[in-house]
Protein backbone atom coordinates (compact mmCIF):
# COMPACT_ATOMS: atom_id res chain seq x y z
CA UNK A 1 0.00 0.00 0.00
CA UNK A 2 1.03 3.26 -0.99
CA UNK A 3 -0.32 4.66 2.52
CA UNK A 4 -1.43 2.26 5.50
CA UNK A 5 -4.93 1.93 6.31
CA UNK A 6 -6.13 2.52 9.86
CA UNK A 7 -8.78 -0.34 11.17
CA UNK A 8 -11.73 1.34 13.67
CA UNK A 9 -12.43 -1.64 14.67
CA UNK A 10 -10.91 -4.33 17.67
CA UNK A 11 -12.65 -7.25 15.13
CA UNK A 12 -9.71 -9.70 14.98
CA UNK A 13 -11.46 -11.49 11.70
CA UNK A 14 -11.32 -8.20 9.81
CA UNK A 15 -7.89 -7.35 10.61
CA UNK A 16 -6.86 -11.09 9.33
CA UNK A 17 -8.72 -10.40 6.75
CA UNK A 18 -7.09 -7.52 5.69
CA UNK A 19 -3.67 -8.99 6.56
CA UNK A 20 -4.65 -11.74 4.01
CA UNK A 21 -5.06 -9.48 0.94
CA UNK A 22 -1.82 -8.23 1.68
CA UNK A 23 -2.88 -4.97 3.09
CA UNK A 24 -0.42 -3.06 5.65
CA UNK A 25 -3.21 -1.91 8.28
CA UNK A 26 -3.12 -1.57 11.95
CA UNK A 27 -6.36 -1.83 14.05
CA UNK A 28 -7.25 0.70 17.18
CA UNK A 29 -10.65 0.09 18.16
CA UNK A 30 -12.82 3.31 18.01
CA UNK A 31 -15.04 3.33 22.04
CA UNK A 32 -18.11 4.83 20.75
CA UNK A 33 -21.60 3.46 22.48
CA UNK A 34 -22.80 1.11 20.36
CA UNK A 35 -25.89 -0.17 21.81
CA UNK A 36 -26.78 3.72 22.89
CA UNK A 37 -26.15 5.01 19.12
CA UNK A 38 -28.31 2.04 17.82
CA UNK A 39 -31.17 2.55 20.37
CA UNK A 40 -31.60 6.49 19.29
CA UNK A 41 -31.41 5.88 15.81
CA UNK A 42 -34.06 2.52 16.01
CA UNK A 43 -35.92 5.07 18.08
CA UNK A 44 -36.03 7.32 14.95
CA UNK A 45 -37.34 4.53 12.96
CA UNK A 46 -33.75 4.28 11.32
CA UNK A 47 -33.26 1.61 8.66
CA UNK A 48 -31.10 -1.22 9.60
CA UNK A 49 -28.46 -0.32 6.65
CA UNK A 50 -28.77 3.45 7.85
CA UNK A 51 -27.89 2.48 10.79
CA UNK A 52 -24.94 0.25 9.99
CA UNK A 53 -23.56 2.95 8.15
CA UNK A 54 -23.71 5.28 10.97
CA UNK A 55 -21.89 3.42 13.63
CA UNK A 56 -19.37 2.76 10.64
CA UNK A 57 -19.13 6.34 9.86
CA UNK A 58 -18.91 7.23 13.78
CA UNK A 59 -16.36 5.08 14.41
CA UNK A 60 -13.91 6.10 11.41
CA UNK A 61 -14.52 9.49 12.51
CA UNK A 62 -13.57 9.33 16.04
CA UNK A 63 -10.19 7.68 14.96
CA UNK A 64 -9.83 10.20 11.90
CA UNK A 65 -10.20 13.30 14.37
CA UNK A 66 -6.91 11.29 16.27
CA UNK A 67 -5.10 11.02 13.19
CA UNK A 68 -6.08 13.72 10.49
CA UNK A 69 -3.44 12.30 8.31
CA UNK A 70 -4.05 8.56 8.39
CA UNK A 71 -6.31 6.38 5.77
CA UNK A 72 -9.14 5.04 8.15
CA UNK A 73 -11.61 2.20 8.15
CA UNK A 74 -14.72 2.08 9.83
CA UNK A 75 -17.06 -1.14 10.07
CA UNK A 76 -20.15 -2.05 11.46
CA UNK A 77 -23.07 -4.75 11.27
CA UNK A 78 -26.35 -5.09 11.60
CA UNK A 79 -29.07 -8.17 12.02
CA UNK A 80 -31.92 -7.46 11.29
CA UNK A 81 -35.13 -9.86 11.61
CA UNK A 82 -38.31 -8.99 11.38
CA UNK A 83 -38.12 -5.14 12.05
CA UNK A 84 -35.86 -6.32 14.96
CA UNK A 85 -32.05 -5.26 15.67
CA UNK A 86 -30.01 -7.78 17.09
CA UNK A 87 -26.47 -6.88 18.79
CA UNK A 88 -24.06 -8.66 20.00
CA UNK A 89 -25.05 -10.91 23.06
CA UNK A 90 -24.02 -9.98 26.44
CA UNK A 91 -24.32 -13.08 28.42
CA UNK A 92 -25.47 -16.89 27.51
CA UNK A 93 -29.06 -16.43 27.89
CA UNK A 94 -29.16 -13.68 25.83
CA UNK A 95 -27.54 -15.72 23.16
CA UNK A 96 -29.68 -18.89 23.76
CA UNK A 97 -32.51 -16.74 23.24
CA UNK A 98 -31.12 -14.93 20.18
CA UNK A 99 -30.77 -18.16 17.88
CA UNK A 100 -34.27 -19.64 19.27
CA UNK A 101 -35.71 -16.78 17.60
CA UNK A 102 -34.18 -16.83 14.70
CA UNK A 103 -33.93 -20.80 14.00
CA UNK A 104 -36.27 -21.81 11.33
CA UNK A 105 -36.37 -18.29 9.67
CA UNK A 106 -34.79 -16.05 7.38
CA UNK A 107 -32.42 -12.94 8.41
CA UNK A 108 -30.17 -10.38 7.15
CA UNK A 109 -26.82 -9.60 7.77
CA UNK A 110 -26.10 -5.94 6.59
CA UNK A 111 -22.31 -4.65 6.43
CA UNK A 112 -21.05 -1.29 6.11
CA UNK A 113 -17.95 0.66 5.22
CA UNK A 114 -16.90 4.39 5.66
CA UNK A 115 -13.36 5.35 4.18
CA UNK A 116 -12.09 8.54 5.57
CA UNK A 117 -9.02 10.53 4.36
CA UNK A 118 -7.48 12.80 5.83
CA UNK A 119 -10.20 13.56 8.42
CA UNK A 120 -13.06 13.80 5.52
CA UNK A 121 -15.34 10.87 4.59
CA UNK A 122 -14.74 9.74 0.90
CA UNK A 123 -16.04 6.10 0.11
CA UNK A 124 -18.47 4.07 1.69
CA UNK A 125 -20.07 0.92 1.16
CA UNK A 126 -23.20 -1.57 2.71
CA UNK A 127 -24.02 -4.86 1.68
CA UNK A 128 -26.49 -7.32 2.49
CA UNK A 129 -26.54 -11.39 3.04
CA UNK A 130 -29.55 -13.60 3.94
CA UNK A 131 -28.95 -16.61 6.17
CA UNK A 132 -31.31 -19.08 6.34
CA UNK A 133 -31.22 -20.88 9.75
CA UNK A 134 -32.29 -24.52 10.33
CA UNK A 135 -34.98 -25.62 13.23
CA UNK A 136 -32.10 -27.38 14.90
CA UNK A 137 -33.40 -28.76 18.57
CA UNK A 138 -32.75 -27.45 22.15
CA UNK A 139 -30.39 -29.82 22.65
CA UNK A 140 -28.08 -29.07 20.37
CA UNK A 141 -28.22 -25.49 20.44
CA UNK A 142 -27.38 -25.92 23.95
CA UNK A 143 -24.35 -28.03 23.47
CA UNK A 144 -23.55 -26.01 20.58
CA UNK A 145 -23.39 -22.61 22.63
CA UNK A 146 -21.07 -24.79 25.14
CA UNK A 147 -18.37 -25.53 23.01
CA UNK A 148 -18.47 -21.82 21.66
CA UNK A 149 -19.02 -19.78 24.72
CA UNK A 150 -17.59 -17.09 24.99
CA UNK A 151 -16.11 -16.94 21.24
CA UNK A 152 -19.59 -16.14 19.85
CA UNK A 153 -20.39 -13.30 22.55
CA UNK A 154 -18.38 -10.96 20.00
CA UNK A 155 -21.04 -11.90 16.92
CA UNK A 156 -24.00 -10.18 16.27
CA UNK A 157 -26.43 -12.92 16.81
CA UNK A 158 -24.75 -15.14 18.81
CA UNK A 159 -22.63 -17.38 15.70
CA UNK A 160 -19.96 -17.33 13.53
CA UNK A 161 -20.12 -18.79 10.33
CA UNK A 162 -16.95 -19.36 9.46
CA UNK A 163 -16.55 -21.82 12.74
CA UNK A 164 -18.99 -24.07 13.76
CA UNK A 165 -22.13 -21.92 13.40
CA UNK A 166 -22.30 -22.82 9.85
CA UNK A 167 -23.93 -26.37 10.96
CA UNK A 168 -27.21 -24.12 12.42
CA UNK A 169 -27.84 -23.03 9.01
CA UNK A 170 -29.65 -24.43 5.91
CA UNK A 171 -28.90 -21.55 3.55
CA UNK A 172 -27.01 -18.55 2.73
CA UNK A 173 -27.11 -15.86 -0.14
CA UNK A 174 -24.66 -13.61 -0.53
CA UNK A 175 -21.12 -12.91 0.00
CA UNK A 176 -19.09 -14.32 2.18
CA UNK A 177 -16.87 -11.70 3.18
CA UNK A 178 -20.18 -9.15 4.18
CA UNK A 179 -21.45 -12.61 6.67
CA UNK A 180 -17.63 -11.70 7.92
CA UNK A 181 -18.38 -7.77 8.57
CA UNK A 182 -15.97 -6.75 5.52
CA UNK A 183 -17.30 -6.34 2.05
CA UNK A 184 -13.60 -6.86 0.94
CA UNK A 185 -13.99 -6.89 -2.73
CA UNK A 186 -15.67 -3.37 -3.54
CA UNK A 187 -13.12 -1.68 -0.84
CA UNK A 188 -10.18 -3.41 -2.80
CA UNK A 189 -11.72 -2.18 -5.48
CA UNK A 190 -11.64 1.30 -4.39
CA UNK A 191 -8.25 1.31 -3.23
CA UNK A 192 -6.95 0.27 -6.59
CA UNK A 193 -8.76 3.21 -8.10
CA UNK A 194 -7.58 6.01 -6.04
CA UNK A 195 -3.89 4.07 -6.19
CA UNK A 196 -3.92 3.47 -2.64
CA UNK A 197 -2.86 -0.36 -3.84
CA UNK A 198 -0.84 -1.72 -6.61
CA UNK A 199 -3.39 -2.55 -9.65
Amino acid sequence: MSRPLLLASGSTIRLHLLHQAGLTVTASAARIDESVIRSALEAESAKPREIADALAEMKARKLADKNPTALVLGCDQVLSFQGRIFGKPETLTEARDQLRCLRGHTHQLISALVLYDEAKPVWRHAATASLTMRAFSDSFLDAYLARNWPSVQTSVGGYKLEQEGIRLFSAVVGDYFTILGLPLLPLLNYLEIRGFIET
